[in-house]
């Protein structure tokens, strides 16, 4: 039974017959990660949990959503969070492109039905076929756990339809772990009861849609959206709950962002550096045509064409030429920091011109009074060919 409902689940469809397989496309744990992916995107949640965690797939899709600045996954099984937890760590690509805000990613290795205070305060949590793995007496202490102590803003849980496995060949139940498998009506009953019970309202949706006639079973996938009432998370007195640290930490990492001073400085140095480089080189005066000839009329490169470089819209264009111009004083070229803050990428990093100043002083000439970038007009390259 495991290997034919994991061939189905999971897209593997080598040992049963083809005729008889629903395919899902795309797999339906795939649908299921994509769920939370769009809701994530939609509510923009700062602290996530996933209890259940798994091979943390799901971990991997969301840490690269820009609004979540803690992620944390918990699961009963320690090898695989250890095994996967390197899988979590930043890049190359991350520390050459910062986030814009900081993000930490913690594995806990501990069981749902446990309280932990870490957990207490988060926008969401989500329990991906998580509880049809319970024993009867843990999913009896999961809504106390979940809902009442740890009390997230909202709440996704997913679970089999029952209704569904009679489309699959010689399913009863599609794991061999699973200590139950609820019809929409059992899952329904039991979620608007937590839900008043604590507190919350509650939705009903799914994924993985039934084949051509046989709609009335509904999605193979069951997933309940819970929203706190009043839209908070619950505020916890961590002091009052005795800091409850039962989970053991077993992997841990932090990425780089524009809220770290360091990679703040780097990015903006580029940046700066960067643009008052396009400027210098559409100043020179003298540039030489394909034909030979000489141009003596500056060109502002700033308004570029797609295949040169930025676009801007006409807002954008119209705030970058009412700043004050680049100027020339003998073989010094000056790019004054109001005409750099006009453009959207360092408009963006920097609020104000003594935020620009303070970030690059250190590696950036200035103008004597702070007020301009000072560069030489000709480097030794514009005199090559």
């Amino acid at each position: 039974v495991e290997e034919i409902c994991n061939s189905v689940v999971d897209g593997n469809f080598e040992e049963v017959p083809r005729e008889t397989v629903i395919k899902f496309k795309p797999p339906l744990y795939r649908q299921r990660y994509q769920f939370v992916k769009n809701l994530v995107e939609q509510h923009e949640p700062k602290k996530v949990a996933d209890l259940g965690c798994g091979d943390t797939s799901l971990l991997r899709l969301l840490k690269v959503n820009p609004c979540i600045e803690f992620l944390v996954g918990v699961d009963i099984n320690e090898d695989k969070l250890r095994w996967r937890g390197d899988t979590l760590a930043p890049l190359m690509g991350d520390y050459l492109k910062p986030r814009d805000l900081n993000l930490t990613i913690t594995l806990y290795h501990g069981s749902v039905v446990e309280r932990d205070s870490r957990l207490l305060g988060f926008d969401l949590i989500t329990c991906i076929e998580l509880i049809e793995h319970l024993d009867s007496g843990d999913l009896a202490r999961f809504p106390e756990v979940v809902f009442g102590y740890l009390s997230p803003s909202m709440i996704v849980i997913s679970t089999p339809n029952s209704e569904f496995n009679p489309l699959f060949p010689s399913v009863t139940l599609r794991d061999s772990d699973h200590k139950f498998e609820w019809t929409r009506m059992e899952f329904q009953t039991w979620a608007l009861y937590v839900a008043n019970r604590y507190d919350y309202s509650v939705e009903f949706t799914g994924v993985g849609e039934p084949p051509a006639g046989a709609e009335n079973v509904g999605y193979c996938t069951q997933i309940g959206i819970f929203r706190k009432n009043g839209g908070k998370a619950m505020e916890s007195c961590v002091s009052e709950q005795h800091d409850q640290h039962v989970y053991k930490a077993v992997f841990t990492t932090s990425y780089p962002s524009l809220q770290q001073e360091r990679f703040f400085k780097l990015v903006l140095v580029n940046e700066v550096s960067q643009q008052v480089e396009s400027l210098r080189v559409s100043h020179l005066p003298r540039q030489k045509k394909q034909d030979g000839e000489w141009d003596d009329t500056p060109k502002d490169s700033q308004a570029s064409s797609p295949c040169f470089g930025p676009v801007f819209t006409e807002v954008e264009k119209a705030k970058i030429e009412n700043s004050p111009k680049p100027f020339c004083v003998g073989d010094k070229f000056f790019v004054p920091l109001q005409r750099l803050l006009a453009y959207p990428k360092l408009n963006r990093l920097c609020a104000n011109e003594e935020m620009m100043r303070s970030g690059i002083a250190d590696s950036i000439p200035l103008s004597s009074d702070g007020s301009a970038v000072v560069a030489d007009l000709r480097d030794y390259s514009d005199e090559q060919f």
